[in-house]
């Protein structure tokens, strides 16, 4: 291999670890104080809409900081699995401080990505957002039901509206 070929190699896996530390980087915000009930019913209130407008049936939980269930509901005929799976999705959420994308991302890349196997509670699966009021982080939500990208279409709704 010339000098210019490895050069060129090192640059490129420098970006690649680069993009997959930024990927996994949990988001700089302190925790807060647990969303209040009236708050996680307001967050799951948009999420259950866009599920409905898209004749999606889902689950939607809203967990404080700690991973504590805050506040649940599941539309009619969802499939029974998805009740613990959006529970999980806002625990790992709330707990490693970003979205369950950026597991899903890191672990769809292979290699070092499969470590995310080993993280105990960590649901490698699109629909789990932090949500965050006045920069810190009070819980997230979890959607599950729909495919991952829609659930997190729905999470991303409820997320949103909390400010």
């Amino acid at each position: 291999m010339s000098r210019k070929n490895l050069v060129k190699s090192i640059v490129v896996l420098v970006v690649v670890l680069a993009a997959l530390g930024t990927a996994l980087a949990q988001m700089p915000n302190p925790y807060g104080a647990a969303i209040s009930v009236e708050n996680a019913k307001k967050a799951a209130a948009p999420a259950l809409a866009e599920a409905a407008k898209n004749k999606w049936t889902v689950a939607v939980a809203i967990v404080g900081p700690g991973g504590t269930l805050i506040y649940y509901e599941k539309m009619d005929n969802t499939q029974l699995g998805s009740a613990e799976v959006a529970i999980d999705k806002a625990r790992t959420a709330a707990l490693f401080k970003r979205p369950t994308k950026a597991f899903q991302d890191v672990l769809a890349g292979g290699g070092d990505g499969l470590r995310v196997l080993t993280l105990k509670g960590v649901v490698a699966v699109e629909g789990g957002i932090p949500l965050v009021m006045d920069g810190k982080i009070v819980g997230a939500i979890g959607v599950s039901g729909a495919t991952s990208a829609q659930d997190a279409q729905c999470a991303k709704a409820g997320a949103d509206t909390v400010k």
